[in-house]
């Protein structure tokens, strides 16, 4: 199997493919950062880098799938990514079911089409907000434009949030979005850090750069967001480079909002 992604995504293929005991072959990125292309070698996966683009690692994993017969296992634009996604909105559902708004990060779209899917479903009157780096809001550009809109690979690879840094939305999660998600807000990158530093105080919410994005949705943006009591921002991820956590840790958390 072949799949393409900045990390996180690559290695739970990389999980899957050495318990079923397949090869699997991931594209990624020249700027992944290096604990998550370590990991992900470390599961028994082969790594072909490409420039920092996500239009470059999606063409390259097509044009070695057609040429090799590889499955591809797309990371966010495909309907059974969308529905093992859509879980995580159950659990909170199963969690909490009083919730009233919910915040998920937003990069190519897999992650937000499954939850708000379950969660709308559900209960439609919840509010499923996205949260995006400013610096690759395409997804917010896009509901907003009724179209898919697409950001430069030099402007989207800028934003610490490398989990983050899709050019552009998947067409399956361009229809999920624009029928399920009530509206999507964008975080700068200092907003993203502080919430980093804050976040990691707390040992069992140590996030990496983009599982930051959705609660610092949450706590500088609080104008645009519904006026609700109960809500839930999804960290979407904790693979943070431990250099990275170190310099955080000496700075100074400033300008959380309560």
């Amino acid at each position: 199997m072949i799949s393409y992604s900045s990390g996180n995504h690559a290695q739970g293929v990389a999980y899957a493919a050495r318990a079923l005991g397949v090869r699997a072959i991931i594209v990624m990125p020249s700027n992944a950062p290096k604990n998550k292309l370590d990991a992900t070698a470390a599961l028994g996966a082969e790594i072909v880098i490409v420039g920092p683009g996500s239009e470059e690692r999606r063409l390259r994993a097509e044009a070695l799938a057609a040429a090799h017969g590889y499955v591809i296992v797309p990371p966010y634009n495909d309907e059974k990514i969308i529905a093992g996604q859509g879980t995580v909105g159950l659990e909170i559902l199963e969690d909490l079911p009083n919730v009233e708004t919910v915040i998920v990060p937003v990069g190519g779209g897999g992650l937000i089409s499954g939850v708000a899917a379950a969660i709308k479903l559900t209960n439609p009157k919840i509010k499923v907000i996205g949260a995006e780096p400013a610096l690759a809001a395409d997804a917010r550009a896009s509901l907003r434009a009724g179209r898919i809109v697409s950001f430069p690979a030099q402007q989207v690879s800028e934003t610490l949030a490398d989990g983050l840094r899709t050019q552009s939305i998947g067409a399956i999660n361009f229809e999920h979005i624009s029928a399920y998600v009530d509206d999507i807000v964008s975080v700068t990158e200092d907003e993203i850090r502080e919430t980093m530093r804050a976040l990691s105080a707390n040992r069992q919410t140590v996030p990496e750069p983009s599982g930051a994005v959705a609660p610092a949705g949450f706590l500088f943006h609080a104008s645009e967001l519904p006026a609700t009591q109960i809500n839930v921002a999804v960290i979407s991820g904790g693979n943070i480079d431990p250099a990275l956590l170190a310099e955080l840790r000496r700075e100074k958390v400033v300008g959380l909002r309560s």
